[in-house]
């Protein structure tokens, strides 16, 4: 979909480990650029060691600064971009950045952990309403106004610290487990309002349709509702006011094989477009 060819100029804007840089990077050539960025400094350090290129510049950084980090480089077009969101498999398992709801590590789930602001801050800090609202919005929560009362109601005794004691809340809400864990949606509302991941993500498309030069392309693989539903809109605005082509009129999604392969790539959806 991203199409990368000899001598052209590439943004992977999740560079994360570096698996999609050192696929692109076989097929730009010798004259090829590429430009990785990520908001984690630990994984922009193992990138470090595993694009050992003077093809690549890596850069630390939010979606938002996509623009301005871009342009740092001495770049004002590109060839295309590719962005990969959500949580990587390196920060859920790693179980001391606090994503993962089996862990008795304090909650955390920042992505740049030079930022304030964490989970433990908002469940033990933010009003019972708002709470509510982050779940029912960001984790699609059918019992976000339970869950969000036993939370007020817990840490009026006690401060919720671990990822564990939160999910036990959680739990005890839901009386039982079905086929996911009861937390899974209130983890994943609290992890994209620490990050801020919906705002970041439609400030990232913006710059991104800015920095493609004619018949460049942006590609976004997205893993749950509230992201593809981001790309979705963005892309089809795009194509309606001139700006760029759909190349997907429905998502593509991963084989029965790849799924096998890969079993955490189960959600992902991928769209792409073209700039006119």
């Amino acid at each position: 979909m991203l199409e990368p060819g000899p001598g052209g100029i590439y943004v992977d804007a999740t560079v994360g480990l570096g698996g999609h840089a050192e696929k692109i990077l076989k097929l730009i050539g010798p004259e090829g650029r590429l430009i990785g960025i990520d908001r984690d400094e630990e994984a922009l350090k193992m990138a470090v060691q595993r694009l050992n290129d003077s093809r690549v510049v890596l850069k630390k950084g939010r979606f938002s600064e996509l623009e301005d980090l871009v342009r740092e480089t001495g770049t004002e077009e590109v060839d295309g971009i590719l962005f990969d969101f959500g949580v990587s498999m390196m920060q859920f398992k790693d179980l001391s950045r606090g994503f993962s709801f089996s862990s008795d590590e304090r909650l955390d789930m920042r992505m740049d952990r030079s930022q304030r602001l964490r989970a433990e801050d908002v469940v033990n800090t933010y009003p019972e309403g708002e709470l509510e609202r982050i779940l029912r919005e960001y984790g699609q929560e059918r019992l976000a106004h339970k869950i969000a009362r036993a939370i007020r109601i817990y840490r009026a005794k006690k401060r919720i610290t671990t990822c564990r004691e939160l999910a036990e809340i959680v739990s005890a809400v839901y009386r039982g487990r079905g086929r996911h864990h009861p937390a899974t949606r209130t983890f994943q509302a609290l992890r994209i309002a620490v990050n801020d991941e919906i705002r970041e993500i439609h400030k990232g498309l913006e710059a991104a349709a800015g920095l493609l030069r004619r018949g460049g392309r942006l590609c976004a693989i997205s893993y749950h509702s509230l992201e593809d539903r981001e790309v979705k809109n963005f892309m089809r605005n795009a194509d309606r006011a001139g700006q760029m082509r759909i190349l997907t009129k429905k998502p593509l999604i991963p084989s029965h094989d790849e799924i096998r392969k890969n079993p955490s790539a189960r959600s992902a959806k991928l769209r792409g477009a073209e700039r006119l």
